[in-house]
């Protein structure tokens, strides 16, 4: 099974090692991928443990309605293996009531402990 996120990968072979919580992501980058496939198949846990204490909500709440469907990389800038913080804009595709739709954003991250988590982020960019 390809991976939701567009990368072109199996999913064991890219986020749902990092979903399970095998294996911590690796970049900025990864994250990003892994927490849009976390939207597809509704884990919202994934996406609390990903999300940095300082700016993370109390609960998440996901609308079964939507259907996200593509995510293209738009930019990255540091977020790499050795880097403190990275910031990745992003385009995400969904269909909701049978409408298309897309959101973009610029994201910002943090690497804490060898742990990246998503900080924060400025929508249509």
């Amino acid at each position: 099974m390809r991976c939701p996120c567009t990368s072109g990968d199996t999913y064991d072979g890219c986020c749902g090692p990092i979903l399970s919580g095998a294996i911590a992501a690796p970049t900025a980058v990864r994250l990003m991928r892994s927490r849009f496939t976390a939207f597809v198949t509704g884990d919202a846990e994934h996406l609390l443990r990903s999300w940095h204490p300082s700016t993370r909500p109390a609960g998440i709440d996901l609308d079964p309605d939507i259907r996200w469907t593509r995510l293209d990389i738009l930019d990255t800038v540091a977020g790499g293996p050795f880097d403190a913080d990275g910031v990745v804009e992003f385009a995400a595709f969904f269909r909701e009531d049978g409408a298309p739709g897309s959101m973009r954003e610029r994201s910002r991250f943090v690497r804490e402990n060898r742990t990246w988590l998503y900080l924060d982020g400025r929508l249509d960019v």
